[in-house]
């Protein structure tokens, strides 16, 4: 007997059925959607409809303060009240649902994409850097970030 090579992740990928495959993506997608409509029902705009954010509760505002305000926004169409509200989740929704459709579409079709480490750490340390400079920027008195 001889042995035989383990399959590379590209063909254990493809060998697998498309529906296994898929499963991820679309129960995130499933979940986002279900989040997404449960506010646009129960509105975040409401003092305790969501309960409170510890960081505003010390008077910080994090980089998801707002956030659900926001999502509640951009249900109802209105993108100018979505982006008062927080505007890091305004800009960076659309790289969001770029990089989850991307991700379903390769697992529908059995790619392997494996971005280069270099290139993974330089989009988390810039998106981290982002972050960072949001919550100092509507932090700062009069800011007109601030949710």
């Amino acid at each position: 007997m001889t042995a035989t090579a383990p399959p590379t992740s590209v063909a254990a990928a493809r060998s697998e059925s498309r529906w296994r495959r898929v499963a991820g993506p679309a129960a995130a997608i499933g979940t986002l959607g279900l989040a997404t409509l449960a506010l646009h029902v129960r509105d975040p705009h409401q003092a305790g409809a969501w309960g409170f954010c510890p960081s505003a509760a010390m008077g910080v505002y994090c980089p998801g303060c707002g956030g659900l305000r926001a999502v509640n926004d951009l249900t109802n169409g209105d993108l100018g009240a979505a982006a008062t509200s927080n505007l890091l989740l305004v800009v960076l929704l659309p790289v969001a649902v770029v990089l989850l459709g991307r991700w379903a579409w390769d697992r529908w079709t059995g790619t392997v994409r494996e971005p280069h480490p270099r290139v993974r750490r330089t989009f988390l340390w810039s998106l981290a850097a982002v972050a960072v400079v949001f919550v100092v920027l509507r932090n700062l008195p009069g800011s007109w970030l601030a949710p």
